[in-house]
């Protein structure tokens, strides 16, 4: 049975939220300098097929006054973002010359004899090397535009949904869309490069979240990266977001600066937040990065994320969660004959990108040959 939770006014505390938010989502939550137009309270329904109202917001492609950047680095001279390596001495990096030599010595080569790094635009042409570096540039038409739902009374699932790459976590305060962890480069062979603030463009031409950017010098503390976030205020206390289920996001730490107890297995718990009358359940930031909740404990909403770019996460040909130069799995599921959802779940249900193909092709009922033979080569 689902549950609605009740939630209280409360001050927001950082420089990315409204004077005054809600620990519930409402007209008043995202920052207006990133709406297209008014933000409004409309009928929706959950994907457990319950009637709810939703704070439905339509937003820019980057919010305005929102500096970006840097991304992919020129030359091995020059330092770019950071990078989340999941291969051999795996790690949080900045993207600059020793970290690229690194990855060269693990058989991934990202620049030529020159030290030129090999870059391209995913947004407007493919890859011409078999490692470069992704620098997506932004679709700055003004007529383009992002249109999500959040519920405005959350609704606790009757388990938790995980969340894997590329998945729609939730939006930032400040307008910016945020999903989960970014496509591995041994999956592709690119580098999806993030700032140091956590985001990046999307293929479709938006820029979006793959970390708590509010809070993200704290994972640099951590894990000893020489990064940090210029482009957004850094407040371990404050709320970043709301997450897709509508329960708020906030950084590592509680508003009186101690650290949050009781956190679930997505991040969360019912605690105080600032101003609230009452405890509310919240997500927390984490340490590590990506600084995200793992999972979502509520419901989202159903159709909760669209854009009107002709590519990417949300447009009409694009993925549903997303991907920055993703495996073609659609591919994929049509060289086997099977349905793309099914091979999805499929992977999913067996560690997703890190999925054991023995396990995922005897639930879909195919050869292990043929899911290897049809799946993207790994560099």
């Amino acid at each position: 049975m689902t549950r609605a939770w009740t939630t209280s006014l409360f001050m927001a505390a950082g420089c990315l939220a409204p004077a005054v938010a809600f620990a519930h989502s409402d007209v008043d939550s995202i920052a207006e300098n990133a709406l297209k137009q008014p933000a409004q309270i409309v009928d929706c329904t959950l994907e457990n097929g319950d009637a709810a109202q939703c704070a439905s917001y339509t937003l820019k492609f980057v919010p305005d006054d929102l500096n970006i950047g840097p991304f992919c680095p020129a030359t091995l001279d020059d330092v770019g973002g950071i990078w989340n390596w999941d291969g051999q001495d795996a790690g949080l990096y900045r993207i600059d010359g020793d970290y690229l030599k690194m990855l060269s010595g693990l058989g991934y080569t990202f620049y030529d004899e020159d030290g030129v790094v090999n870059v391209f635009d995913i947004r407007v042409e493919g890859p011409e090397a078999e490692h470069e570096c992704i620098a997506g540039s932004l679709d700055e038409r003004s007529e383009m535009s992002i249109t999500t739902l959040i519920p405005i009374a959350p609704v606790l699932a009757d388990q938790p949904t995980s969340l894997g790459t590329v998945a729609k976590v939730g939006i930032a305060l400040d307008g910016v869309p945020i999903f989960a962890d970014a496509p591995s480069v041994l999956e592709t062979g690119h580098m999806p490069a993030l700032d140091t603030c956590g985001g990046h463009v999307d293929p479709g031409g938006w820029y979006h979240w793959h970390a708590t950017a509010t809070d993200i010098d704290t994972v640099f503390d951590t894990d000893g990266v020489d990064a940090s976030c210029a482009n957004v205020p850094q407040d371990q206390t404050a709320q970043f977001a709301y997450a897709f289920d509508g329960f708020a996001m906030f950084g590592s730490l509680e508003a009186d600066g101690s650290e949050p107890v009781g956190l679930d297995q997505c991040g969360g718990h019912i605690g105080a937040t600032p101003g609230s009358a009452e405890e509310v359940y919240h997500y927390h930031a984490g340490e590590s990065f990506p600084n995200l909740p793992t999972c979502l404990m509520g419901v989202v909403a159903q159709d909760n994320f669209a854009t009107t770019s002709e590519q990417g996460i949300g447009s009409a040909g694009g993925p549903a969660g997303g991907g920055q130069g993703g495996p073609d799995f659609a591919g994929v599921a049509q060289a086997l004959g099977v349905d793309l959802a099914d091979l999805e779940a499929a992977l999913q249900a067996e560690g997703g990108r890190d999925a054991d193909l023995a396990k995922v092709a005897a639930r879909l009922n195919v050869t292990l040959d043929d899911l290897q033979a049809a799946m993207p080569r790994r560099p």
